[in-house]
């Protein structure tokens, strides 16, 4: 799942993606580096300067229209808004991602009208747009499980298809460092309930402070480190900027594992 910001303040490409020149050009890129899902977001995850829903409609929908002349690909939209999600569905959304855990309930509502997919993201009740503190849980990856499948339930009652929808363990959000560490560790956990996970782990603040790495640039590494534990451990949706290196790390993993034969097997045999 490639990230395409259309937001002026994104944490780490600080608008590169802004434009619709340089969105498109990043869209197409995204796919020609394998990306089967692109998640499109026009608000930025942390503070920052408000942005009502008409804005976020201005900077995504007419987007997602484009993308679906151009693309045959999967369409998400980063969005905690009802509103923006039945604009963004009538333009060719596929997927909407709830990155702020049921906060506008109304959103499920949404995507079982227009038949959408739905990513069920635990954030621990925080309100959209803040920073944890000192948030403390008994255990984090129960009450990940018990609210992710909780609202994974609700959405298929709603008319949610069940084969399209996600959990998301919600890394930094409603987490310190170590809770997001915990749940990386505790995947299985989240696979044994038989929904598929998704992870969105990019040069994230816990890899930073996991490493001592302030600049969200300088994060990769710890970035591709997390997706391999991820995906041997049973993560299948992984949200990234960097599609060509996260490719690669998934290639990899899953060759290892045994599900994928190694593009070449040369070695050898001459």
């Amino acid at each position: 799942m490639a990230i395409v910001n259309r937001t002026p303040d994104s944490f780490y490409d600080k608008g590169a993606t802004f434009t619709d020149k340089a969105a498109l050009d990043a869209v197409a890129r995204a796919v020609d580096e394998g990306a089967g899902i692109v998640d499109i977001g026009g608000v930025k995850a942390g503070p920052g300067a408000e942005v009502d829903a008409a804005e976020e409609i201005r900077r995504t929908a007419s987007f997602v229209a484009a993308v679906r002349a151009r693309h045959d690909v999967v369409i998400s939209v980063d969005t905690w808004r009802a509103e923006v999600g039945r604009v963004v569905a009538a333009e060719g959304a596929d997927l909407l991602n709830d990155a702020w855990g049921g906060h506008d309930p109304e959103l499920a509502a949404v995507a079982a009208e227009f038949g959408l997919g739905l990513v069920c993201t635990h954030t621990g009740g925080a309100t959209p747009r803040t920073r944890p503190h000192r948030v403390e849980y008994d255990d984090v990856v129960a009450d990940v499980v018990r609210r992710t499948v909780g609202e994974a339930e609700r959405a298929v009652a709603l008319g949610v298809p069940h084969d399209s929808v996600l959990i998301d363990p919600g890394h930094d959000f409603g987490k310190s460092t170590r809770h997001s560490l915990e749940a990386t560790r505790r995947i299985p956990e989240l696979v044994a309930t038989g929904w598929p996970v998704l992870v969105s782990l990019s040069r994230k603040d816990f890899v930073g402070e996991t490493l001592d790495i302030a600049a969200p640039s300088d994060r990769l590494l710890g970035t591709l480190a997390a997706t391999s534990v991820s995906a041997w451990l049973g993560a299948q949706v992984y949200r990234a900027h960097d599609v060509a290196a996260t490719r690669q790390t998934l290639d990899m993993v899953a060759s290892i594992a045994g599900h994928r034969p190694p593009a070449a097997a040369r070695r050898g045999l001459a």
